[in-house]
């Protein structure tokens, strides 16, 4: 891959078998690539192959046919341990259930993915305080995500993806779950950790409210890319209101 390049598919494909000889095609001969750095949502409607993607580019899934490559590693040639390794070392994920350990405390909760990193305790605690500073809830670290509101607990799962620092963040549909408020709350948290930490960030989403804040946007219809553009600032609007 080019020098910058931290994700790039090609022709990839991905089909699920439905019975009866047919087929379904969540996606359909994708060539993408993602710079370190940027901001970009793959939009589209349920079922356009959106998480799918996403999926295949976390190595969570593999493609029927063609290529996904990120970091330099061609996605579906990786056993599970290699897999594995990918996920625990370089990304994050955020999905639209927060996914929080009830019985744990928003310390423990954060900082379960650096126990398989091998950090020793000052280590993973000073990177839970940490995280918890950047998303506004260090003073909460004591508490369990039942006493934590919707905004609140996808705040400790957004620490949680960003505690080791990754390369990559994968967010599926993270606001739908909260209101308007809190969408725009987390969307901010979101591009200030962008900003202040080149992390990339990759949405899968048909919100509104995310789209207002993307750098770019690609349109995914019946599994097929229909559009992929730049959004500037200036066309971007007032994305703080709405």
């Amino acid at each position: 891959m080019q020098n910058g390049t931290l994700v790039k598919t090609a022709n990839l494909t991905k089909r699920y078998p439905m019975g009866e000889g047919q087929e379904l095609v969540a996606l359909d001969n994708i060539n993408l690539s993602f710079e370190r750095g940027e901001f970009t949502g793959v939009v589209g409607p349920s079922g356009s192959g959106k998480t799918t993607l996403l999926n295949i580019i976390g190595s969570l899934d593999s493609p029927t046919e063609g290529s996904a490559y990120v970091l330099g590693l061609q996605v579906e040639k990786l056993t599970a341990k290699q897999s594995a390794n990918l996920r625990n070392h370089h990304l994050g994920f955020i999905f639209q259930t927060y996914n929080l350990l009830p019985v744990y405390s928003v310390f423990e909760n954060v900082e379960f993915p650096l126990l398989l990193l091998n950090k020793t305790a000052t280590e993973r605690k000073k990177a839970v305080m940490e995280a918890l500073e950047w998303v506004g809830l260090a003073d909460r670290y004591k508490s369990k995500p039942a006493q934590l509101s919707g905004g609140q607990s996808q705040r400790v799962a957004i620490a949680r993806a960003i505690v080791k620092k990754p390369e990559l963040i994968l967010a599926d549909e993270p606001t739908a779950n909260l209101d308007a408020e809190n969408s725009h709350n987390i969307l901010r948290v979101m591009e200030n950790l962008n900003k202040e930490l080149d992390t990339t960030f990759l949405f899968s989403t048909h919100d509104q409210k995310v789209i207002g804040y993307l750098r770019r946007k690609i349109t995914l219809n019946d599994g097929a890319v229909a559009k992929d553009e730049i959004i500037r600032e200036k066309e971007k609007g007032n994305k703080d209101k709405g």
